[in-house]
């Protein structure tokens, strides 16, 4: 901790908290962390490291593998015991103990690993907390306590989840393209696995074309926070972490706000030749995401062909050039024009207490610069999607997946040819270009 500069210490002083530490063989020369909250993962756990043993061996000597395996008090004895066998095998690894095949096998790829044991018993998570986002956190800022300052190189914290696999140029491609480019922040590409039963398939295939098809209507709309939110993609310069305070303690959507804080500061860039592969499982572990969705579609408890209209990215985009625009500074212009474009935008601002709020903070600021800024802030991505949300409620009722997509394709200038053949709901292999079409664009 001597070797911490000012702005480190400061950080940590605030935010860190005490009670758990990271066990490793510690070395000078760490520049990357990987946090990997891990709560009942043993089996996964082997098959992440061995999909990390496969990397470029050049980049492990500058990179921690830190795991943090989690439960609260109140956990099932079955999650303890599963994450007691997590910390065994990765204290037999840490510790060199060649007591097994698998331990010897990543020991002798030359990965180095590391643990947080907020499982065993006093050093469980805070039951009213525990969850992803402070596991993630106590992992992310006991990163700030291990990174070789004495190096100019960028001390990237990355994300991953313990049911992940990864590309064999993931190491090699974050790393490089975020110090090349002098990235503060980025999120790599996803994909789930389409590899199961043709019904997990499907489920897998529509979550992803929702999730792609809410970001290529951002990326339509000129939105600045047209990004993908999935924990296991995120990374950032370990400043631009402690500019924003750290990652938050929330058990779901950590990633979201996390994200969007970020992008408040700085540019959210993407790495499109490194690749996660997220679990396509469903799970208990979070109210909402993947193991949900695909929860959700297996019971058949709603049609889950459905998209919001295209036109609701229309009128986004239609918004955001009023109100990002230089030209028009009073906010009942700004509202006057607003309701032009539609009706419902224009009741959603009133909604927002949008011309009181904006009236204060133009008077409160004195730049251009400063104005921009509070543009992000107000209108941020949680904001953007509550208008999304009301359009839908109150006008553009979503329609049908497959002619959303057509009509969004259209909008973009994309070249479609696939042949739908006239179904609401396609044969798989159908699905599976409208999915790869979604992947080579957002």
């Amino acid at each position: 901790m001597q070797n911490l500069s000012i702005d480190v210490l400061s950080y940590l002083s605030k935010h860190l908290i005490k009670n758990y530490e990271i066990e490793w063989q510690r070395k000078n020369g760490i520049n990357n962390v990987i946090v990997i909250p891990a709560i009942a993962e043993y089996d996964n756990i082997k098959v992440l490291l061995k999909s990390l043993s496969k990397n470029d061996p050049a980049f492990f000597p500058l990179s921690l593998i830190l795991f943090v395996i989690n439960n609260s008090p109140v956990s099932s004895n079955e999650i303890k015991e599963d994450n007691l066998n997590s910390i065994n095998l990765l204290r037999s690894i840490i510790g060199a103990d060649n007591n097994s095949d698998f331990s010897r096998e990543i020991i002798n790829s030359g990965l180095q690993i590391g643990l947080i044991d907020a499982s065993s018993e006093g050093k469980e998570l805070n039951t009213k907390q525990a969850g992803v986002g402070l596991a993630r956190k106590i992992g992310m800022d006991l990163s700030l306590t291990i990174f070789d300052y004495s190096k100019g190189t960028k001390k990237m914290i990355i994300c991953l989840d313990a049911d992940c696999t990864i590309s064999q140029t993931y190491l090699t491609n974050i790393i490089n393209d975020f110090n090349k480019n002098n990235y503060s922040v980025a999120v790599v590409n996803f994909e789930h696995p389409v590899d199961g039963t043709d019904e997990y398939n499907a489920a897998i295939i529509c979550y992803e074309i929702f999730l792609r098809y809410y970001v290529t209507g951002l990326i339509f709309a000129g939105s600045d926070y047209a990004f993908h939110t999935i924990g296991s993609t995120m990374m950032c310069y370990h400043n631009a972490y402690m500019k924003i305070g750290g990652m938050n303690k929330r058990k779901a959507a950590e990633d979201f706000y996390f994200l969007e804080k970020l992008a408040k500061n700085y540019p959210i860039n993407k790495i499109d030749c490194a690749i996660v592969y997220p679990s396509k499982r469903s799970s208990w572990r979070v109210p909402f995401g993947t193991g949900q969705r695909v929860t959700r579609f297996l019971s058949k408890i709603r049609d889950e062909y459905l998209l919001f209209d295209p036109d609701v990215f229309g009128i986004l985009k239609e918004w955001l050039e009023i109100y990002n625009s230089d030209a028009i500074s009073d906010p009942q212009d700004v509202l006057n024009q607003a309701k032009e474009i539609h009706t419902e935008l224009y009741n959603f601002l009133l909604q927002n207490n949008y011309l009181k709020q904006w009236e204060k903070i133009l008077s409160n600021t004195k730049s251009g610069k400063q104005l921009s800024h509070q543009r992000k802030i107000w209108f941020d991505g949680f904001k953007t999607l509550k208008l999304i949300h009301h359009l839908r409620d109150t006008a553009f009722p979503e329609i049908n997946m497959f002619d959303a997509l057509n009509m969004l394709f259209i909008k973009l200038g994309i070249n479609n040819s696939i042949i739908r053949n006239g179904k609401e709901v396609p044969e798989l292999d159908v699905q599976k270009e409208y999915l790869n079409l979604l992947r080579n664009f957002s």
